[in-house]
């Protein structure tokens, strides 16, 4: 339930870090106005390359394209705007930025209806015109087992929002507060969090509150997760933003090179008792402030067959 074994991608052919949502992402890197073209084919490449490598590794890949006729520049990035659920209901969301109110998709929405059991489909976009936003599982991390939604407040995370999704969809909502360090609140949670299936990867250290910091470890210690503590450089190189996905061979940790890379050996070690890393590189991608496991909306669906 936790490690999805089938994900949805977007391939962009006109991709660009989004201006729209600079502001409240210092993860995002500013592109040179004349290397729009290198930077779109480079992005095109990469994602093709991420959904061969998990395709190598028996994950079911539902690769979309997105030729940039709507002007969405983050449409590589699909976990924000849908996330399915074993129960066969599927939530689409609300999205702070208009440009990505446009990523939503109904041939996506089309072919899960088509490939798997969906049941019920619960629509909170139209929260976007009462400014009321919650960007998926970049919003929240969720807990499948334990039903457990974990939410940093952010303007693109809104607890009254959270509230709805939990009663929907019978989760524990635990929203929580965090500042950079400039004492901004982190922009989506899926950037300092990460749950798997035996362990989770926490950036505490953007956590103010020490009492939350110790109720959050508490809480991810009692569904009897081993707790990895990711520092704010390790953050900032996305060691946060990693996924766990079900292969052939087992389970595998989805991120990018720059995240494994900064992660330390003990680290890697007790990631590989139960998954094995599965570094891809994807600098281009990141450029947009956001990594792996932005690029991949996990299904977590019944096949039909």
């Amino acid at each position: 339930m936790q490690a999805p074994a089938a994900v949805v991608m977007v391939r962009p052919h006109r991709f660009t870090p989004n201006p729209e949502t600079a502001a409240d992402n210092p993860f995002q890197s500013a592109a040179a106005a004349d290397a729009a073209q290198a930077i779109a084919a480079a992005a095109h490449a990469e994602v093709g390359a991420v959904a061969t490598t998990l395709e190598g590794e028996g994950v079911r890949v539902h690769l979309f394209e997105d030729d940039g006729g709507r002007d969405t520049p983050d449409s590589v990035f699909p976990n924000n705007w849908i996330s399915t659920h074993p129960d066969g209901q599927v939530a689409l969301y609300p999205m702070y930025s208009p440009s990505r109110r446009r990523e939503r998709r109904g041939d996506v929405i089309e072919m899960l209806k088509s490939e798997y059991r969906v049941q019920q489909v619960i629509d909170y976009s139209g929260l976007e015109q009462d400014r009321l936003f919650l960007e998926g599982t970049g919003a929240m991390v969720l807990d499948h087992l334990e039903r457990v939604a974990y939410m940093a407040s952010s303007n693109r995370a809104n607890t009254e929002v959270l509230a709805r999704f939990a009663a929907h969809f019978n989760y524990e909502p635990f929203a929580f507060d965090t500042a950079d360090a400039n004492g901004r609140p982190v922009y989506h949670t899926n950037v300092l969090m990460c749950v798997a299936t035996r362990f989770a990867l926490v950036g505490f250290d953007l956590i103010p509150s020490v009492e939350r910091r110790a109720q959050l470890r508490m809480r991810l210690e009692k569904s009897g997760r081993e707790v990895i503590a990711l520092d704010k450089r390790q953050i900032g190189e996305f060691a946060g933003n990693a996924l766990e996905l079900s292969g052939s061979h087992g389970t595998v940790l989805a991120l990018s090179g720059r995240a494994a890379a900064s992660l330390s050996p003990a680290q890697r070690a007790l990631i590989e008792r139960s998954a094995r890393l599965l570094p891809m590189a994807v600098p281009t991608i990141e450029m947009a402030g956001g990594s792996v496991r932005c690029m991949l909306a996990g299904i977590h669906l019944t096949p039909r067959r």
